[in-house]
């Protein structure tokens, strides 16, 4: 466990046609946050969902408008200090039909999203890679 403090909170639009997880990722490099937590709703165009099974992350692929009805994830470093961002994402449909996983790269902005980004202090979040799951899992030690 690690505990810290709330820092500053970023809030952010972000544009048409941006690749989601690109540009959660820009946004807490730019207000220069390296520990925290992020929100978000809006939409998206199309939606790349991973559902991690056997070491790997399975896609799923949803190509048509929808509603991004809740967002949530954490913003860490790797061993080198690079931001990674680690969110996922429940879509809906207009029929209400929700889908729901981890946030992939190919996830297109619809009409906009709004980010919040929370950033914690006096903690340092880093993911490091776990050989047994192959995932980068926080290290909390």
């Amino acid at each position: 466990m690690q505990e810290g403090q709330i820092g500053r909170i970023c809030f952010f639009r972000l544009k048409e046609g941006e690749d989601l997880a690109e540009a959660i990722k820009k946004r807490a490099e730019e207000c220069h946050v390296k520990a925290g937590i992020l929100i978000l709703i809006g939409s998206v165009k199309e939606v790349v969902l991973g559902y991690y099974k056997d070491g790997q992350y399975k896609s799923i692929w949803l190509n048509e408008p929808l509603e991004i009805a809740s967002g949530m994830g954490n913003i860490a470093v790797d061993e080198k200090g690079e931001v990674i961002i680690h969110a996922h994402l429940v879509v809906s449909n207009e029929k209400g039909e929700s889908f729901g996983g981890h946030l992939m790269k190919g996830t297109y902005i619809g009409v906009m999203a709004e980010l919040v980004v929370i950033e914690a202090l006096n903690v340092n979040l880093q993911r490091i890679f776990d050989e047994r799951t192959k995932l980068r899992l926080l290290n909390l030690s």
